[in-house]
């Protein structure tokens, strides 16, 4: 199976990649590779279908944009990783609970290289160290196609996450690669992440594509 993987550098703007999500979605085939977008957002909390409002204690200056994946609000900004796997999961012959546990798998993988011992929880997608969440999921399926992904806390500034009830729990803990091992590369975080999923997934090689939205 073909799998082409995008990274873009720098910080993304949320509003612009999820406008761009929607267009591959809806453009793609059966024959339409699939891909992995690898990226880093600027600072936002975005909004689950289930979302609450009360969930947000208090944005502030940073933007809360409403999207059509699972789940509830979460935020994203600097030093965490987001990786949107854009796949045909009929044609990977999983259903869309498998898929959340690949995922779950892949990061669990990544973080036992880091010897942080990881693992989720089956009332509240995600994976957690000690109670503590370190990445969180949220997906959409549409016609077999996935878009949205996934969320890994790597090295950044958790502050935000005080300003809501991440995922629709008030008081859960959020933790981070930094927090845990001693000093990482971010970088080598994200190719890592990219190699942990794509082996679950299935894909023994893929090919790097340039830096622009589809």
């Amino acid at each position: 199976m073909a799998l082409v993987v995008r990274r873009f550098p720098g910080l993304m703007p949320y509003q612009g990649v999820l406008d761009a999500m929607h267009r591959f979605t809806e453009q793609r085939t059966a024959s339409t590779d699939d891909e992995f977008w690898l990226l880093q957002h600027e600072p936002v909390f975005t909004q689950g279908q289930a979302g609450k409002p009360e969930h947000v204690l208090f944005a502030g200056d940073i933007p809360v944009v409403q999207t059509d994946r699972g789940g509830q609000v979460t935020y994203h900004g600097p030093g965490q990783w987001v990786l949107y796997p854009l796949v045909d999961i009929n044609r990977l012959g999983i259903g869309p609970r498998e898929l959340v546990t690949r995922i779950e798998q892949a990061i669990v993988a990544l973080l036992a290289e880091y010897h942080i011992e990881a693992q989720p929880r089956s009332d509240a997608p995600g994976v957690y160290v000690h109670g503590a969440k370190i990445a969180s999921l949220g997906l959409r399926i549409r016609k077999g196609f996935s878009f949205h992904g996934l969320a890994l806390n790597t090295q950044m500034d958790l502050e935000p996450f005080r300003r809501i009830n991440p995922c629709g729990y008030a008081d859960m803990q959020m933790t981070q690669i930094a927090e845990l091992t001693v000093a990482i590369n971010p970088d080598v975080v994200g190719q890592k992440l990219i190699a942990h999923l794509a082996a679950k997934l299935g894909y023994d090689q893929w090919q790097e594509s340039g830096a622009c939205l589809p």
